[in-house]
């Protein structure tokens, strides 16, 4: 591994919005332009976005910004991804019906593209989806399940209110919170399992809204 080398300039102005994104990023691996519009706005210029880049490296970590859906992500920097210790750092495993909830919300994420601005779902709508699609998770762990999903900018509620009514804000960052591997054994498992509902609302092997294989390679290039 070549020597590290760090050269960048903080305008004064800027030095906290700086910290503010490093840190954002290493506690939730995600800015979202809908949630935290300043950080991302800040972080998506190409300068701001370098010199972050070329400070997290030196923990052996980079960005991702994606300027479609306006999120910015941590990632483990390319060159370190064969370091021992450093190639999951950042990754979070989630439990099998954790797994099985994020699928169920990038199905509604989907589902309501393009209907409004801010893409919403109510905690009712979401229990019914989940009984749906047959997902096993009672509770405590679906309230567990999106505490963890919020902490990581997956999604933004009320903690508070535990209605049926309550709001849960879908983020397109939804698309992002996979571990591959992890993911495609998770979603084998789910179609087996999950029971075709040729003839009731629910998720058929081949229904269009569904992550295909043609999706899982673009996540994985990405």
């Amino acid at each position: 591994m070549s020597d590290i080398k760090l050269e960048i300039s903080i305008k004064e102005d800027n030095i906290d919005l700086f910290k503010r994104c490093v840190r954002k990023l290493l506690d939730s691996t995600f800015i979202v332009g809908e949630k935290d519009e300043r950080l991302y706005k800040f972080i998506a210029r190409e300068s701001n976005r370098q010199d972050i880049s070329d400070y997290l490296r030196m923990a052996g970590f980079d960005v991702l910004v994606d300027t479609n859906v306006k999120i910015a992500m941590l990632k483990p920097y390319e060159a370190d991804l064969e370091v021992t210790g450093l190639k999951r750092s950042n990754v979070v495993t989630f439990t099998t019906e954790q797994y099985h909830l994020l699928l169920v919300l990038w199905s509604v994420y989907l589902e309501n593209l393009g209907y409004n601005e801010e893409n919403l779902v109510m905690r009712g709508d979401l229990i019914d989806k989940i009984k749906a699609y047959a997902v096993d998770i009672d509770k405590r762990k679906l309230s567990t399940a999106l505490a963890l999903f919020k902490k990581y900018s997956l999604i933004n509620f009320d903690e508070k209110d535990k209605t049926e009514e309550a709001i849960i804000t879908l983020y397109p960052s939804l698309q992002f919170g996979w571990d591959i591997v992890q993911f495609k054994e998770i979603s084998a498992q789910y179609l087996s399992d999950v029971p075709s509902y040729e003839d009731s609302e629910g998720l058929c092997d081949d229904q269009d809204e569904y992550i295909d294989e043609e999706q899982i390679e673009d996540m994985e290039e990405e």
